[in-house]
């Protein structure tokens, strides 16, 4: 038997990397033994100014930033 799981991945983008590049790292990437293989079936993106106080490099106010920025209609 072999597990199917999905996951929903938050990933800071300081390269500016277009959504396409950032898929093909994410899905061609030589994981130890092929032990996973990756594919991205969605993705969204949005733009914040960033800086070191920024609530997602926050751990305890990461869950409400992420709230914000991709649970309400933008």
């Amino acid at each position: 038997m072999t597990k199917v799981l999905k996951l929903e991945v938050v990933i800071v983008n300081h390269d500016n990397m277009t959504e396409e590049e950032v898929r093909e790292v994410l899905e061609h990437t030589r994981y130890p033994n092929w032990c996973i293989s990756p594919k991205v079936v969605a993705m969204e993106s949005r733009e914040v100014e960033w800086s070191d106080e920024h609530p997602l490099n926050n751990r305890l106010k990461f869950a409400e930033a992420y709230k914000e920025l991709f649970e309400t209609k933008q």
